[in-house]
Formats: C-alpha cells, structure tokens, sequence
C-alpha cells in the first residue's frame, strides 16, 4: 500500500496515500473501535460539516482572513461533499471520546486534502492549505460539532415527521373506512360502551398529530446555535464580526431560519434542547407502541382472540406451526420504541454529565439522537405501508357482540335508574340473556323507546333521547 507520513504532536505516522483523511483521523481511528458505524453512514452529519466549513469559508473571505484561491478551493471541496461525493472518507466512529473533535478533524482533513487537490497540489502538501489553519479558521470543535448536530438532527426531524404524517393520513383513511362499524369500546379490558370501530381509528390519528406539533416545536430549539463561541464561548481565536456573518451564511446555504445564541458561553456548554427533543421523540415511541399494542390485541386470534380486526399477512409465523401468522409489524415498531426510551435516558445522562465550560459526551447524544430519529422514521414508513393501509374489519362479528354486550345497559341510566341498570346487567351476567330482552321482560321500558335509545347514532355520541 503506498502511503505519505503526516506529522502531529505525538510525532510522524504514515497515511494511506489516497485518503482524504489524515494523521488526525488515523489516531481516532485506532482509539475508538466503539460501535463499527462512522460517520459515514449519517449523511445529513456530514452534510451539515461541509455547509458549516463552505460557510465559515465565506465569511472568512468576506472578512479579508483567507485569501480567495484557498476560499474558493474549500467552498468547491465543501459542495462536493454536499452533494454526496467523499462521504465514505469520513471514517471516525460516530461515538468517541474528546466532544466531537476527531469529526471536526476528519472533516478538515478532508475538505483540505480535497481542496489541495482542486489547488493542482498533492494530498497531504498542507503548507499550501492546511486543516486546522484555514480549513478551521475562527472554528473549534465546540462550535462547529454542536452545531452541525443540531443541523443534521433538524434535517433528520423533519423526515420523520413525513413519515408520522403519512402514517396519520392512513389511520384516518381507516378511520373514515370504518365509520359505520359498530363495536364495544373496552375500560382496563373489560367491556365498556359501544364505539365506532372509526373513532377508534381516529383517536390515533389524533394522538400522532399531536405528537407532530410537539416535535416541529421541539425540533425549532435545534436552529438555535452556538458557531463562532469557539472554544468556550468566549469567541477567541475568531473575528470580531465573524459570528453574525457566519449566521448568515450558513443560513443562505441551508436554506434555514438560523439564529446565534444570545449567550454563548450558555450555549456551548448546554444540551437542554438535546434533552427536551429526545423527550418528545419518546413520547412519540410511547405513543406508537401503545397503538401497536392496540393493534396486536384487536387482531389477536383467528379463532381463541378478540378478532375484531385483521392484519395483512407479511410472512409465515412459526416454523413448526403451519399457518400461523404473527402481527409482526406493530412488533418490530414496539421494539423500535424500546430503544428510544432506551436512547432517551442515554441523552439524559449524557448531558447531565456535562462539566463546566464543555459536554464532552455529545457524541454519544448524537448517535442516540440520529438512532431514534432514523428508526422512528422507518417505523412509521413500515407501519403505514405494511400494516395500516391493509387492514379489515370482522364487521358481522363485531355488531352481534355489540348486540349481546352487558355494556348496553349504561346507555339505559338516564331512563331506568343507576339501580335498576344494575340489577338488569347482573341478571344478564347470570343468565346469558340480553340487556335488551330482560328490560322488556321486567317492564322497565316499551320496545319502541328501546330502540330509540340503543340504535347505533345515540350509543356512540353524546345525544339525549326524549321518551
């Protein structure tokens, strides 16, 4: 393999020759074998480095700090990599100790050796353009990694919430699909009232665009960001006027309604919009998996379940029970929301551990975020296309256990009494009889006003029959 040798602080290491990457990123290489994900693999992250680094670069050229064939050399490096070229040399593991630095390195190392090129020089030939002295002008980890975080996980929200919206807009088709299915509504599983197996349907696409507004406001804390705050918030090493124009810039280049911290010491060393967008995401897995488990249990069967509903058939269940067909949709995306409660208390912890001036555990915050965004985001996709979208309804099966519910009898209070009500649903219970037959038999109502107090529209709403 042929190699050139790079030098740091720590002396002189040989580097594939071909790498974008450098001796700074070799090292984080070998001391963070962690998870066996790099960075690569979260293409808004990087993204989100090169429009920070293109945007740095403008403004530094603005200010009259780079000259223009090495701003204009990073700018071009940095729109390749927007556009998805060289992703594959960015190398680190995405957990690693240090706050983000060994990203930022990779990610200047990159953009210089590529920039260099672009310049007519050969990789690694920095003292024509360097990582750290041009690439990272007015820059320090502290503010640029916190920053591109936020950038990719807003970037990142907003792709989920796509998908929560397409997989409301199936629950409400449902919903409008079985507006006319009568069935008994259940409290701690026990029967209840009668619903429409519609409303039913409806409630969760409700509680999913609650949960969309709640994540669109938490996600709007992630365009507030602390670049230019430098090392510790103080703004040294950067130009007096660098940290409004670099706002700019980067806000032109993302297309984002971006916004520098009042306070800068605060910002680069609080995570608490890392936590309250972590929060929201597990209340949208609790949420999902309630619904999941809701699912599960109506379809539970064929023969020995409740049966109300039937879910589409994905795959064969069992290995040694022919037929059997498992819900396995709603259970992959329950298992997705253990782990974002799982990921969630890792965010928690994460920035409580924060000293002073800095968090150095970001990083694992980001992965935990990245993680809960990018598999929320895929089991609302699976969830909808996969399960939702196809689901039926057991309606002759679901009115005839309207029709025999003890249930019935709580519509009757207003007209029989709280007392007799009860009388009739124990001699229901007893019997097998129906509510409807015993009222008749023990003269509490007329057929007519019967029928008028248990049709279908004056169960499942609120309405006042006058006898």
């Amino acid at each position: 393999m042929t190699t050139r040798s790079e030098h740091d602080l720590l002396g002189d290491r040989d580097v594939p020759a071909d790498a974008y990457w450098g001796v700074h990123t070799l090292r984080a290489i070998e001391n963070f074998p962690i998870t066996g994900q790099t960075i690569a693999g979260y293409a808004n992250l990087i993204a989100a480095l090169a429009a920070i680094k293109q945007a740095a670069a403008l403004s530094n050229r603005e200010l009259g700090l780079l000259d223009a064939p090495r701003a204009d050399a990073i700018v071009a490096a940095c729109e390749e990599i927007r556009a998805g070229k060289l992703h594959e040399q960015f190398v680190v593991d995405v957990i690693q100790g240090g706050a983000g630095t060994s990203t930022n390195m990779n990610a200047n190392e990159v953009i210089a050796n590529r920039a260099l090129e672009l310049m007519g020089h050969a990789k690694g030939e920095y003292r024509h353009l360097h990582p750290n002295e041009h690439v990272n002008l007015c820059q320090s980890t502290n503010d640029v990694y916190p920053t591109s975080l936020r950038l990719a996980t807003y970037w990142g929200v907003q792709q989920l919430l796509a998908a929560m919206a397409e997989l409301r807009e199936s629950f409400a088709a449902k919903a409008e699909e079985f507006g006319d299915v009568l069935k008994m509504g259940r409290t701690q599983l026990q029967d209840a009232v009668p619903m429409t197996l519609g409303q039913e349907f409806q409630t969760y696409a409700v509680m999913l665009g609650e949960d969309e507004q709640r994540l669109q406001e938490a996600s709007r804390l992630m365009l507030e960001i602390n670049l230019g705050a430098t090392a510790i918030g103080t703004g040294i090493c950067a130009h007096p006027e660098y940290v409004p124009l670099v706002c700019r810039q980067l806000s032109a280049l993302t297309g984002l309604e971006l916004i520098t911290s009042p306070n800068l010491i605060e910002a680069t060393q609080d995570c608490g919009a890392f936590v309250q967008l972590s929060g929201v995401l597990k209340r949208v897995a609790v949420k999902l998996s309630k619904t999941c488990n809701d699912l599960r249990l109506l379809s539970s069967g064929p023969r020995a379940g409740l049966g109300e509903i039937n879910l589409p058939a994905r795959q064969a269940g069992s290995s040694i029970m022919p037929g059997k067909v498992n819900p396995v949709i709603p259970e992959v995306v329950t298992q997705v929301a253990y782990e974002v409660i799982g990921n969630d208390l890792t965010v928690t912890m994460a920035a409580e551990a924060g000293q002073l001036q800095l968090n150095a555990f970001e990083p694992v915050i980001a992965y935990s975020l990245f993680r809960s965004v990018n598999h929320l985001t895929q089991a609302c996709r699976t969830l909808s296309d996969n399960c939702v979208k196809g689901i039926t309804a057991n309606r002759d099966f679901l009115r005839s256990q309207v029709e025999n519910s003890i249930g019935l009898v709580t519509a009757l209070n207003p007209y029989i009494g709280y007392a007799a009500a009860t009388e009739v649903a124990a001699e229901a219970h007893a019997s097998g009889g129906g509510v409807y037959d015993i009222v008749l038999k023990r003269g509490l109502m007329s057929r007519d006003q019967l029928d008028a107090v248990l049709n279908p529209a004056a169960l499942t709403q609120p309405r006042w029959v006058t006898l």
